[in-house]
This record gives structure tokens, C-alpha cells and sequence, in this order.
């Protein structure tokens, strides 16, 4: 295959990084419309939660199916597919006119986000071959996704308060259709191998783990809840017994959804254990930070938004300028280390926020920090285990450690929020020193996550070139 020129690189990872930062700015940007949402819908409190939840959970739910779809099918085809769904979808959602239409279009948003995401770390892993290219490339993309929750938030307000609820998903239909006229001429066409391929895919194995992982996430949700808690322990069982039968399904097809072999490669195991981490981490500080914010300092919701915006801008800076130097000179590894440490350091700062907040003082260092480190983590995190496996691994690998993360995320929200309620007790008043204490205290849990993913990379990912060459030539040899 002709390799591309540098301006034809160039300009598909801005089409891949535009595209990642739209499908992870869907994760945070109904937050502050959902008020709104709830009035025009005339949605309660429980239907707005599934505003959110359909889409991550079929977010989450569907993206093994996507990382092997792209294996099997090409990475440029099932990000063009992807793509189309997440942008239809966002038309459906913006023009809905009832509660369910609106959940439906969020679930295909959901879906076509899934198989986006694994296509383009394939994408990226297959036309930026020189080591400080790929370097280059994986920092800019893991900026996008980093800086997405807090434009989202930011976006949500301004977008929300300027032209209505709306105008949060229609935004998205412009961007999607120019993104699809270009992405021939701009992404690494597939091989040849996967056109027109007969290849089965796992059709037991796909329904059985989409199942398990969906069912995981409504039980997650469940729990939360006193009112539907027993409800959602009797799920929770219910998805650990499917997710016991995929794995079941797995080890004996002759083509697996997800091979259990690359759970052999130490990258791929670290790298999703560490993930899950980083998810349940970062994610749940944004609600936090916004409770403490707007319920705590009565800001509203656009200076709640723009609050945030620095994570973005300094995600956006380091990615572009201090990332790349310090994935060549130190390995992913200690750039991952870092970006954890600095992640627990931000959190930390927060577990520490006063009754009556000084912007530059109390929040902006943490933000700072947060910043810096979650594309750091994230890029650390990324990198080993794609380029750990055989390319034809790279979809269904890129797919095990994002799953990893939206999972992650689901369950660090519950449990954070969980912790903060139970140590704020009965008390509802934001003002009171209990709420204020509960806020801390998820904060300081977040915080203690994080620095439980900096000790599982210093132990799972430490480095041992002679057995990582072993195991990736087992690997590879079974294809």
C-alpha cells in the first residue's frame, strides 16, 4: 500500500479526532439540558436519567462487537457505517417530539459510537506507522477524548440557553455529513483481505456479551436507587452469569468475539484493568464538580460550563506539545504513571474545596492538573495494548479497553455518588457542611482510584522486553 503524505495523514487524524471528540462530548452534554429537555418532554427525573444512560450503556454495551466488526470488516467501513448511524441518530434526537423517541435516537447514538471508537484507534494504528508519528497521533486523539466531557459541559450550556435543547444533538448532523464526503479520500483504505469477507462473525458471543455488559449497566444504575436496589442486585447477578457464558462461548468458537488469548498479552490485561480505573476516576468528578459549583456556589449553568473549559484547553496544549516528547523519551508506561499521579493529585485538591470558593485559587489548579494528566493517561493507557497485538487484533483490542472505561465510568459514578450521599445522610440542605462533606468525599474516593490505577501500572505494566516479544510472537502466531 502507498504510503500517505504527510498532509494526507494530517488531515485524517484532524477527520479522526473531530469525530472522537463529538462521540465523547455526547457523554457530558445533555447535563445541563436535561431541565429543559424534562420540560419540553415532559420527562420526571426517572425518564431524564435514561436521556443519559440509554446512550452510555449501548455505548458501552456494543463496543466488543465494534472492535471485531472493524477487524473483520475493515476499520474505514465500519467508521463510515458508524458514523452515518451517529449521525442520523442525532438528527432523530433532535427532532424528537416524545420521551421515547428521544431515548431511541440517544441508544443509536450510543451504538454508533461503539463502532466508531475501535475503528478509529485501528484508523490511527494503521496510517501512522513511524513510532513518533504514531506517538504524535495517539496524543491528539487522546486529547479529544480528555477534553470532550468538559466542552461538552460548556457547550451544553451555551448551546442549550442560545437556541434550545435541540440545537445540543442537531449541532452534530452538519459536522457528521461533511465528515462522511470526506473520509474516502482522507482515511487508509482497508486491505484487500477484508473486502467482501465472508468471515463469520460471532453471532452467539456478540448477543451474549451485549447482553451481559447492558444488563451490568442497568444493574449498576439500579442499585443507586434504594427504590429498585433489589431489583438491580437480582440483575447483577443475572450479568455475571451471561458474562460467565460469554466467556464460555468465547474459549470454544473457532472465531471468537473477543479471543481470550489476548488477555495472555500483559499490555491488554494491564491496559483494561488500568482503564477501568481511569473511567471510574475522572468521569464521576465532573458531576461532583458541578453539584459543588452550581448547588454549593450558586453559579449557573453557563458559568458551571465554562468553569471546566480549562481541562479542555490544557488537555488540547499538552497533547499537542509536551505528550509526543514524553511518550519517545519515557514509554508509554511512565506516561501513563504520570498522567495517574496527576489525575490524583487534581481530585485531591478538590476533597479539599472550602465552603465559599475562590476560582483561581480553590478550582483552577485542579483543573489544570486534570488537564494535563487525563490525556496523559489516556494516550498511556491506549497505546501499549493496540500496538501489543497483531493488526488484525487492533479493532477487537482497541474495543476490550474502551468497554474497559465506559464501564468504569458506570460504576465509579454509582459508587462515588453512592459514598457522598451516604456521608451527607439526611441532610439536603447545599449550604450545610454534610453535603459539603459529602461532595469531599467523593472527591477523595475518585482520587483514591486513581492512585490505585498508578499502583496496577507500576505492577502490571512494568517493562520485561524479553517476554513481551514472547507473547506477541504467540499472538501473532495465530494468525
Amino acid at each position: 500500500m502507498r504510503e500517505r503524505s504527510f498532509m494526507g495523514r494530517g488531515g485524517a487524524l484532524v477527520l479522526i479526532t473531530v469525530v472522537e471528540l463529538l462521540v465523547f462530548l455526547d457523554t457530558s452534554v445533555v447535563n445541563i439540558a436535561l431541565p429543559q429537555i424534562g420540560d419540553g418532554l415532559h420527562l420526571r427525573e426517572a425518564g431524564l436519567s435514561w436521556v443519559t444512560n440509554a446512550y452510555l450503556l449501548a455505548f458501552g454495551g456494543c463496543m466488543l462487537v465494534g472492535g471485531r466488526a472493524a477487524d473483520h470488516f475493515g476499520a474505514r467501513r465500519m467508521f463510515q457505517i458508524g458514523l452515518a448511524l451517529f449521525t442520523l441518530a442525532s438528527a432523530a434526537a433532535g427532532l424528537a417530539v416524545a420521551p421515547w423517541h428521544l431515548i431511541a435516537a440517544r441508544a443509536l447514538q450510543g451504538i454508533g459510537g461503539a463502532v466508531l471508537i475501535p475503528a478509529q484507534l485501528s484508523l490511527l494504528a494503521q496510517t501512522f506507522t513511524e513510532p513518533d508519528a504514531r506517538r504524535r497521533a495517539f496524543g491528539v486523539w487522546s486529547a479529544m477524548g480528555a477534553a470532550g466531557a468538559a466542552i461538552g459541559t460548556s457547550a451544553g450550556g451555551l448551546l442549550t440557553q442560545s437556541l434550545g435543547w435541540p440545537a445540543i444533538f442537531l449541532i452534530n448532523v452538519p459536522i457528521g455529513a461533511v465528515a462522511l464526503v470526506v473520509s474516502p479520500r482522507l482515511l487508509t483504505a482497508d486491505p484487500a483481505r477484508t473486502r467482501g469477507t465472508t468471515a463469520r462473525l460471532d453471532l452467539p458471543g456478540a448477543v451474549v456479551g451485549t447482553a451481559g455488559l447492558l444488563t451490568l449497566g442497568y444493574a449498576v444504575g439500579a442499585l443507586a436507587d434504594p427504590g429498585t436496589r433489589v431489583a438491580g442486585a437480582g440483575l447483577l447477578a443475572v450479568a455475571v452469569v451471561l458474562l460467565v457464558v460469554f466467556a464460555v462461548i468465547e474459549s470454544r468458537t473457532q472465531e471468537p468475539l473477543v479471543p481470550l488469548r489476548l488477555f495472555g498479552v500483559r499490555e491488554v490485561t494491564g491496559s483494561t484493568l488500568v482503564n477501568a480505573l481511569v473511567g471510574a476516576a475522572h468521569v464521576p468528578a465532573f458531576a461532583l464538580l458541578a453539584l459543588y459549583l452550581q448547588q454549593t456556589q450558586h453559579y449557573g449553568p453557563n458559568r458551571s460550563g465554562l468553569a471546566v473549559l480549562p481541562v479542555a484547553a490544557a488537555a488540547l496544549v499538552t497533547s499537542r506539545t509536551v505528550i509526543p516528547g514524553l511518550l519517545k523519551r519515557l514509554g508509554a508506561r511512565q506516561v501513563l504513571a504520570i498522567g495517574l499521579a496527576l489525575q490524583a493529585a487534581g481530585l485531591a485538591w478538590f476533597a479539599m474545596l472550602p465552603s465559599t470558593v475562590d476560582y483561581l485559587a480553590d478550582v483552577l489548579p485542579a483543573t489544570l492538573l486534570l488537564g494535563v494528566g487525563l490525556p496523559a493517561a489516556f494516550v498511556g493507557v491506549t497505546a501499549p495494548a493496540v500496538t501489543a497485538v497483531a493488526s488484525a487484533d487492533a479493532g477487537v483490542t482497541a474495543g476490550v479497553v474502551n468497554t474497559a472505561q465506559r464501564i468504569g465510568s458506570g460504576l465509579g459514578v454509582t459508587a462515588v455518588l453512592v459514598l457522598a450521599a451516604a456521608v451527607t445522610g439526611d441532610e439536603t440542605t447545599a449550604t450545610s457542611p454534610a453535603y459539603l462533606a459529602g461532595l469531599r468525599a467523593g472527591f477523595a474516593a475518585c482520587a483514591a482510584l486513581a492512585l490505585l490505577g498508578l499502583l496496577l501500572t507500576l505492577i502490571l505494566l512494568r517493562p520485561n522486553p524479553s517476554k513481551a516479544a514472547v507473547t506477541l510472537a504467540v499472538a501473532k502466531g495465530h494468525h
